[in-house]
């Protein structure tokens, strides 16, 4: 079994039955984890019920990308007590933003602390996080195996790493904030979906999937204005959607 599974897709703050940024990634068996924002963790559980994870990689410190984190650590660290530790795999400022609510614990006592960006075996993958504009540092994620890759920006501005990142991707997931006024502002740390149809394009990916919607927005909107852009299969993240990774 070779797959992505969307955990959240929502930016910000989850909509009513949704969650935030958050993908589960089967392969062969391994196990990977790609943020775990708001509400995430219920839905990992419910595509695991054993909780068992391989590895997880985080985006950046926002806690729409990273606040479940702390639950995953309260059942490894309540619910299976010197157990192995948890390959995490994260730009600075995810475990501090962590350690804040749960100060008389060692994080490290759960997790084994990799930094990103930079480069990583893990498992049967090749990671590379290449750093992206946003508020905080912040890593867009690319895992490669037998030829296959998938690529996640978590959260980013228009920036030309955005095609070295999803360059001929079998999927890449990319975020569609649409938020208002950011395309405005001078300095930019968010995508509108025209831009992630057309970094998709520019990366020569064969499918797009788009994320991080912000609550409230049109959906399909968004998927009609990546498609103007992006002349690959455009699909939203929803949740509990799973997409298979590598030739049909």
């Amino acid at each position: 079994m070779r797959q992505v599974t969307v955990l959240g897709s929502c930016g910000a703050y989850p909509e009513p039955g949704r969650a935030c940024s958050g993908f589960a990634v089967d392969w062969d068996g391994y196990r990977l984890l790609l943020d775990l924002g708001y509400a995430t963790l219920p839905r990992l559980l419910a595509h695991w019920p054993d909780g068992a994870v391989d590895a997880v990689v985080i985006t950046h410190e926002h806690p729409d990308h990273c606040i479940d984190l702390h639950g995953l650590f309260r059942m490894r660290f309540y619910g299976d007590p010197g157990g192995p530790r948890l390959p995490l795999y994260c730009p600075p400022g995810v475990l501090d933003r962590i350690s804040g609510l749960e100060p008389d614990a060692d994080l490290h006592a759960v997790f084994d602390m990799h930094p990103l960006p930079g480069s990583h075996q893990v498992g049967p993958f090749t990671l590379t996080g290449l750093p992206l504009p946003h508020y905080v540092p912040n890593a867009g994620i690319r895992v490669e195996a037998d030829g296959v890759a998938l690529a996640y920006t978590g959260d980013t501005g228009p920036a030309p790493a955005l095609a070295d990142l999803g360059r001929d991707a079998d999927l890449f997931i990319v975020e569609a904030t649409d938020h208002d006024g950011e395309t405005d502002r001078p300095s930019r740390n968010l995508l509108t979906s025209t831009e992630a149809g057309r970094w998709a394009g520019r990366a020569g990916a064969r499918r797009l999937m788009l994320t991080h919607f912000w609550p409230g927005n049109d959906r399909a909107v968004s998927v009609a204005a990546a498609r103007r852009e992006f002349g690959g299969e455009v699909l939203a993240a929803e949740e509990g959607l799973t997409v298979a990774l590598g030739p049909k």
